[in-house]
């Protein structure tokens, strides 16, 4: 099995777990925020993008992953109706803003329709671990040129 097991810490670490969850979906109830602990923590179906250049013919795959973001001290989100329960929600990049100087900012995980989910965190520390095995989709997400 070739499941994909990443760490940030920086943010050119940052950068490759955002390209490999460029239009992972998820619904409302894959997020959660755990505040004794501060942990945030994101349930998707991540499209595999490392073998999509591979793929052959009209086939490609997505898996089952799961984000946890720690250090996480406050939580914000625009444009998300958290009762809408079949609302598919669509993870385009996550971005790092520092405050100062220092380690902490905010990461901003930034969502197709003008929606965004605004972490403020003591420092970059963030895991994505594929959680199950990988289904096959015809569907290739595409964006449209600007």
């Amino acid at each position: 099995m070739d499941s994909l097991k990443l760490l940030a810490l920086d943010t050119e670490d940052l950068a490759v777990v955002s390209a490999h969850l460029q239009d992972a979906v998820f619904k409302t109830d894959g997020l959660a925020y755990d505040a004794r602990h501060h942990v945030f923590s994101v349930v998707v179906n991540r499209f595999v993008w490392e073998k999509a250049a591979r793929a052959r013919g009209k086939s490609f795959e997505r898996r089952r992953a799961a984000i946890a973001f720690k250090r996480v001290n406050a939580v914000r989100s625009i444009g998300i109706d958290r009762k809408d329960k079949d609302a598919v929600l669509s993870l385009l990049a996550i971005n790092f803003t520092p405050s100062g100087e220092g380690p902490d900012g905010t990461l901003e995980l930034v969502l197709s329709g003008s929606a965004s989910i605004a972490l403020d965190v003591e420092c970059v520390e963030v895991q994505l671990a594929d959680t199950g095995g990988a289904w096959e989709t015809s569907l290739k997400p595409r964006h449209p040129a600007v």
